[in-house]
C-alpha cells in the first residue's frame, strides 16, 4: 500500500493506493509457506500483510522450492539409476521409485525452504 496525499482546500487528505500484486497464482509450496508463517511467525506473517509484500513473498519461496524439487529428484534420480529404461522394464517399480525421491525430495525442499525464516 502507497500513502498519498489530496490537497482539500487547506488540508491534506491521505489516500491509500494498492499495490499492484503478481496475478501469479500460489500454489502448495506458497501456500504450506503462508500457513507456516501464520502459525508460528504471526509478526512477520503480519508484517509482510501490512507492507503488501505477502504474495510476492509466497511466489518467491513457491519459485525456489519448485526449483529446488526438480533438482533434487533429478539428482536423486540419476543416483539411483531410476531411468526410461527402468520405466520400460518395470513401469511399477519405477513409480514406485520416483514417488519415494519425490517423497524425499519433498521433505527436504520443506526443511530448507518452507520452515525456515
Amino acid at each position: 500500500m502507497n500513502l498519498t496525499y489530496e490537497q482539500n482546500g487547506d488540508y491534506l487528505i491521505p489516500t491509500l493506493q494498492a499495490d499492484i500484486q503478481p496475478e501469479e497464482a500460489v500454489t502448495k509450496f506458497g501456500m504450506m509457506r503462508e500457513s507456516f508463517l501464520k502459525e508460528n511467525h504471526r509478526g512477520v506473517y503480519s508484517a509482510f500483510l501490512l507492507k503488501g509484500k505477502l504474495k510476492e513473498h509466497l511466489l518467491t519461496i513457491q519459485k525456489q522450492a519448485e526449483e529446488r524439487m526438480e533438482q533434487l529428484t533429478s539428482q536423486m534420480a540419476e543416483s539411483e539409476e531410476v531411468t526410461e529404461q527402468l520405466k520400460a522394464a518395470d513401469q511399477m517399480l519405477w513409480v514406485a521409485k520416483m514417488n519415494s525421491i519425490q517423497n524425499r525430495a519433498e521433505e527436504i525442499v520443506r526443511d530448507e525452504l518452507i520452515y525456515r525464516l
